[in-house]
């Protein structure tokens, strides 16, 4: 077994791309999808090659490119699906390097291949049973070729990573001392990707990364910084991130706003303006955003704005920011007749997620971000979902290892949708779940009356209730999404604002088409469904939920 070679394998949707990445990135070794390799060499998509050549054709492929590849030194390889069935390639994977099978559940799979449209495999009328199939097939020989089996039952790049590397280095030949030396040299941030080809971008989490010269320095890239803030942040943070940035020789102005929803307007904006073109701010600029939402989207919306476009870095400081509007692109203010209905996708440079920021957020504050949380759980990952409801309490306390995981496991998932649909075409929008409800007790009450995870929270157990009067999820699961809810203290009974007033506030939203009112509903806990619903269903759920 050859030490400088790690080889992943394991069934599609098992994570092999993924955690393959982060863990060369970790070694500082180099990177190798076998089947992106596929598609470089015969210069056409693997469904392309299913098609036309056949599956045969395909694997005889597959077994010259894993030959050449595991010749190499020092790379980290995700190998394809199947590449285990050809004999050759097996001996080749045990041999050269060490084999990692990353062992995943056929629900866990499912959820993420879902709208996925390259796995030639699962275009069948049942995918489920086809993984199944595949499963019994091929796990004798993962198991053979494997010298370490990871479950990926609990959905964290973070963890695996963790687990990977404290049973590699009790595995002889498996680190050499050069990639152990590197594994340790790393900062504690935690960095995922949001892959948009030329527009992607790191999410850097980690305690105390605002102290970090060296997180500054690499994500902060421009020597002109424009700090925009609020007078609530300002004092907290606002000198100690001015003085490490000027230590690395950036010249810095700081602009500090009014804090609240109620200020994120045009009026906001001009103050932004004003005070970058007094400080004479050319197009070199870089913007830092910190604060939490409200800053985070103004500044967005002025970067995208001014001098026609300039960078702008997100440094969330509220859980809420953290797990959810720093991440994305969504930029923008609100108008008078609905939550921002102005505004731009436009993607930061990058975003730092100091966790240590969160020690001084209100507790009503940390429960308005858990609603985010909880909105990815029940939109994508019902693992996640359970996780959460087992761990409350904990999130609630603040408890270091909890929130990490909270936050990651949420970019995680915000970041794969985005990727799929930066500008919310269609899958994105099952983002907005609980939000049409949110959106509008929002607008109804006036902006800053209730914080935004709370309307959205309470909006998750409208839309909860809503599915459950469609058929789409049972009485249980809409239990479960309310009383999580009220476990992370957010309110559960919507304002009555009248019924009329709920579907005027309801029909200013950006997901609406020809005057139809849209909801993101689950069909069921997990599973998003993006839809229309009658009249008389919808008045039934604000007669319950009032």
């Amino acid at each position: 077994m050859q030490g400088s070679n790690i080889f992943l394998v394991g069934l599609m949707g098992s994570g092999k791309t993924t955690v393959g990445r982060a863990l060369a990135k970790q070694l500082n070794k180099r990177f190798i999808d076998s089947d992106h390799e596929i598609e470089a060499r015969t210069g056409v998509s693997i469904p392309v090659i299913f098609e036309i050549e056949g599956e045969a054709s395909f694997r005889q492929r597959e077994a010259d490119v894993i030959r050449d590849l595991t010749a190499q030194e020092n790379i980290v390889l995700a190998t394809g699906g199947g590449a285990i069935l050809n004999e050759a390639s097996r001996k080749y994977l045990h041999e050269r390097g060490t084999v990692i099978y990353l062992r995943a559940a056929i629900s866990s799979i499912l959820q993420r291949t879902r709208y996925d449209r390259n796995r030639p495999l699962l275009r069948t009328p049942d995918p489920r049973k086809k993984l199944e199939e595949l499963e019994a097939q091929r796990e004798p020989l993962y198991q053979e070729v494997a010298h370490l089996v990871i479950d990926t039952g609990r959905p964290n790049v973070q963890f695996l990573m963790q687990s990977i590397l404290t049973q590699l280095q009790h595995m002889p030949g498996a680190l050499t001392s050069k990639n152990f030396s590197v594994m340790h040299q790393q900062t504690t941030a935690q960095t995922l990707q949001v892959d948009l080809g030329d527009r992607s971008y790191p999410i850097a989490i980690g305690h105390s990364l605002l102290a970090s010269q060296d997180v500054l320095s690499k994500h902060i890239i421009g020597q002109r910084v424009a700090i925009i803030t609020n007078n609530v942040v300002a004092p907290l943070y606002l000198t100690a991130l001015e003085e490490r940035l000027r230590a690395l020789g950036k010249h810095v102005t700081s602009i500090i706003l009014p804090d609240g929803e109620e200020q994120k307007t045009w009026a906001s904006l001009m103050l932004v303006f004003d005070a970058l073109l007094e400080a004479k701010c050319d197009r070199n600029i870089t913007l830092l955003a910190l604060g939490g939402g409200v800053i985070g989207d103004l500044t967005g919306f002025a970067a995208a704005s001014y001098m026609r476009g300039v960078p702008f870095v997100q440094i969330p400081t509220t859980l809420l920011s953290q797990v959810d509007s720093s991440v994305g692109g969504k930029t923008g203010i609100n108008h008078p007749l609905g939550k921002n209905m102005i505004g731009a996708f436009y993607q930061p440079q990058a975003v730092i997620a100091d966790t240590s920021t969160l020690n001084t957020l209100p507790d009503r504050e940390l429960s308005a971000g858990l609603a985010e949380v909880i909105k990815h759980g029940a939109i994508i990952d019902v693992a996640f979902f359970d996780w959460i409801e087992a761990n409350i309490e904990k999130l609630r306390a603040k408890d270091p290892e909890a929130i990490a995981y909270a936050i990651t496991r949420s970019c995680e998932i915000k970041a794969d949708v985005v990727r799929q649909d930066e500008r919310e075409g269609g899958l994105r929008a099952i983002l907005n779940f609980g939000h049409t409800f949110g959106h509008a007790i929002e607008s109804g009450l006036g902006y800053g009356k209730w914080l935004h995870g709370e309307a959205v929270g309470c909006g998750m157990v409208m839309a909860a209730d809503l599915s459950c009067r469609m058929g789409y999820i049972d009485y249980v699961s809409k239990v479960r999404v309310q009383k999580l809810v009220e476990a992370t203290g957010l309110p559960t009974i919507a304002p009555d604002l009248g019924e009329e007033r709920w579907l005027e506030l309801m029909e200013v939203d950006k997901k609406n088409e020809g005057g139809k009112i849209k909801f993101i509903l689950l069909k069921p806990l997990g599973m998003p469904l993006i839809t229309t619903v009658p009249k008389e269903t919808l008045l039934a759920t604000l007669r319950a939920c009032i």
